[in-house]
């Protein structure tokens, strides 16, 4: 069953015993690991726990005082905090008051690790960057050695938009479900940004082991998840993203039975174009050495279905020397987090009846309902379809990138230059 039960466990058998007097134990919870001095220590998964005792209809839940600021993040069921298991019979007894607990601040944290202004040139890939924040868009950013890909792609944590309360409670369950919830930080505050290197196996990328536990897909939910060097993952790994990508969910299943894990979140990818990563590159000092079948094989890592999967696919380039020197310092995050959550507003407004946050969780119907498009519009996305060769879910992506830019312009319409810079993003790689 679990250590997280000791406690409950010892309370029935102190309870056989006579020691305790009658008390309403239908509405109390006991959720704590108990040490051999008595010692009640703290649980993982206890918010997601209180939250289910209070939908089952309980109205007291006894736990570690450890895990005490994770319980009260859920409003309306009594929690009784505790430190050894003789204060737990005391309080059954009527002989000790609970403490009272505070909730934690919701507060974010204004400290930018990485701020955009220091980001020189690349005013495409900054702009990209805008748009994937503001509507939880897929990014692929190609381009050889030295273009800024990691360094933007760090930046783009500077610029997501707050999360919602409810926001926080989600992201704050999953890691405390997962055993990565700080005790000195009972509620996560701001989005998740979570790297992953090209050695992790699939497991724990997507979830699973004899207890299936959350992966990376679900620990980035609400967040980013950044795949570094994309194409040296095993194909295998990377073709399991493509289901989480488009339902936003992942369903773990083994012997014991299965599991559903939230997978909300924006990936941002970044590769070289070539395993030597000068193909095609403008740095007149570097020139690629692979043979033109290695190229090919290389760009092929990544299939043509998990492609599509990227609203945004942009080729960058370095910036040469003589622009890195005099550019000025370009928009700081918190100017360019002012537009997005402008953008992010007008998109919680369209969709406050329904549980979509952000443009890019759009089904089709609800995409042809609240985001039609002109005559003239229609007639670019024809021309496109023609010229590229778009596939169903490129064009609908494509309609939700425009509605994204049209949201960061604060227009109520989806114009053709909407759609047009849209466009622009669906380059093949």
């Amino acid at each position: 069953m679990g250590s997280r039960y000791d406690m409950a466990i010892a309370i029935g058998a102190i309870r056989l015993d006579g020691v305790i007097p009658e008390h309403h134990f239908q509405e109390t919870i006991f959720l704590g690991e108990l040490a051999l001095n008595g010692q009640v220590r703290a649980v993982n998964g206890v918010l997601a726990s209180v939250e289910f005792a209070k939908q089952k209809g309980f109205k007291t839940v006894i736990l570690s005082k450890d895990n005490a600021a994770e319980g009260v993040l859920i409003p309306g069921i009594k929690i009784v905090p505790v430190e050894f298991l003789n204060e737990v019979i005391q309080y059954l007894s009527d002989e000790m008051c609970p403490v009272s607990v505070k909730p934690p601040s919701k507060k974010s944290s204004s400290i930018v690790k990485v701020d955009m202004s220091i980001v020189r040139g690349q005013s495409q890939a900054k702009r990209a960057l805008e748009i994937a924040a503001a509507g939880a868009h897929n990014i692929l950013l190609n381009g050889s050695p030295g273009a800024g890909k990691t360094l933007m792609a760090k930046a783009l944590q500077g610029i997501l938009p707050q999360m919602s309360h409810e926001e926080m409670l989600e992201v704050t369950k999953i890691y405390s479900v997962a055993g990565l919830l700080s005790r000195s930080q009972a509620l996560i505050t701001e989005r998740p940004f979570r790297p992953v290197h090209h050695t992790a196996s699939a497991i724990s990328i997507v979830g699973g082991g004899n207890v299936p536990g959350p992966g990376e897909i679900t620990l980035a939910h609400r967040g980013v998840l950044f795949m570094d060097e994309i194409a040296e993952f095993p194909s295998y790994v990377l073709e399991v993203l493509r289901q989480p990508m488009e339902d936003r969910y992942i369903t773990i299943s083994r012997a014991r039975g299965s599991i559903t894990y939230p997978a909300q979140f924006i990936l941002i990818a970044a590769m070289n174009p070539c395993p030597c990563g000068y193909f095609n590159s403008n740095n007149t000092n570097k020139t690629c050495t692979c043979p033109a079948w290695k190229v090919e094989r290389y760009r092929k890592k990544l299939s043509g279905p998990l492609l599509d999967r990227f609203d945004i696919q942009l080729n960058i380039q370095p910036v040469s020397h003589e622009k890195l020197m005099k550019q000025g310092c370009g928009e700081s995050s918190a100017v360019i987090r002012k537009r997005i959550e402008k953008a992010v507003s007008m998109q919680r407004k369209r969709f406050k009846k329904s549980s979509i946050q952000k443009n890019s969780e759009m089904n089709n119907a609800i995409l042809q309902k609240l985001c039609p498009i002109d005559k003239q519009s229609q007639t670019l996305m024809e021309r496109a379809i023609e010229q590229f060769d778009l596939s169903a879910r490129a064009y609908f992506r494509t309609i939700k990138l425009a509605r994204t830019i049209a949201d960061l312009e604060q227009s109520e319409e989806i114009k053709a230059s909407h759609v047009s810079e849209a466009l622009q993003y669906r380059i093949k790689t």
